[in-house]
C-alpha cells in the first residue's frame, strides 16, 4: 500500500493545528485571552468550529500547542540519540541539534511568550506539560545509567529547570542573546552535577 496518502493526511493535520495555533496567538496578543473565543480562532484560521474541536479541546490547549510540539520533538530527538551516551551528553547534543527550531523567532517573539506566561489558565496547563516531560526525561536518563531513580529524576528536573530559567532570561532580555546559547551555557554550568 502506498504510504503517501497517509503522509499527506498527516501533513494536512499538522498544517491545520499550526494554523489554529498561530491564529489563537495573534488574537490573544491583540485582544487578550478572556476576549477571544474558540469561534473567533476557528474563523481566523478559516476552519469550522467542528474542525477546531477535532484538534483541540479549548483555547488554552491550542495556545500551548507550540510547547507540546517542541516537547515531542525534544523527546523524539533524545530517544534517537546513541544508547551509550550519558544523560548529560544526550541532553546537550539534543538541545544543540534542535538549535534551529528551539525558541520562538521573528519580531515580537519574546513579547508573545511574556504575555502568555502571565495567563493563570495557561500557567497551570503548561505545568502539566512540563511534568509529563520531566517524567519521560527521567525514564530516558534512567535508561542511560542514571541510578538510583532519585538521581535520574533529579537530573531530569535540573535540566528542565535550566531550560526554563534560560528561557525566562531570554524573554527578560528581549532575545538579546539567542535562546540556544543561553540553554547551552546553562547546561555547561550543570555539567559537574552530572559527573561529566
Amino acid at each position: 500500500m502506498d504510504p503517501q496518502p497517509s503522509g499527506l493526511r498527516e501533513r494536512k493535520k499538522a498544517a491545520t493545528r499550526l494554523a489554529l495555533h498561530e491564529a489563537a496567538l495573534r488574537l490573544v496578543l491583540r485582544d487578550g485571552l478572556a476576549n477571544v473565543t474558540v469561534e473567533a480562532i476557528a474563523d481566523a484560521a478559516d476552519v469550522s468550529r467542528r474542525t477546531f474541536s477535532n484538534y483541540f479541546s479549548g483555547k488554552e490547549e491550542v495556545l500551548l500547542y507550540g510547547d507540546q510540539a517542541r516537547m515531542r520533538d525534544f523527546l523524539d530527538t533524545i530517544h534517537a540519540r546513541p544508547a551509550d551516551e550519558t544523560p548529560w551528553i544526550a541532553m546537550r547534543e539534543t538541545m544543540r541539534s534542535l538549535r534551529g527550531t528551539f525558541g520562538a523567532h521573528g519580531p515580537g517573539a519574546t513579547a508573545q511568550l511574556r504575555l502568555l506566561r502571565t495567563q493563570p489558565a495557561l500557567i497551570s496547563r503548561q505545568g502539566a506539560i512540563f511534568a509529563e516531560l520531566e517524567r519521560e526525561l527521567t525514564l530516558e536518563f534512567a535508561a542511560r545509567g542514571a541510578t538510583p531513580a532519585l538521581r535520574a529524576h533529579l537530573l531530569a528536573g535540573t535540566c528542565l529547570t535550566a531550560v526554563r530559567i534560560a528561557t525566562a532570561q531570554w524573554i527578560e532580555e528581549d532575545g538579546a542573546t539567542p535562546l540556544p546559547d543561553l540553554v547551552d551555557e546553562a547546561l555547561r554550568i550543570l555539567r559537574p552535577a552530572f559527573g561529566e
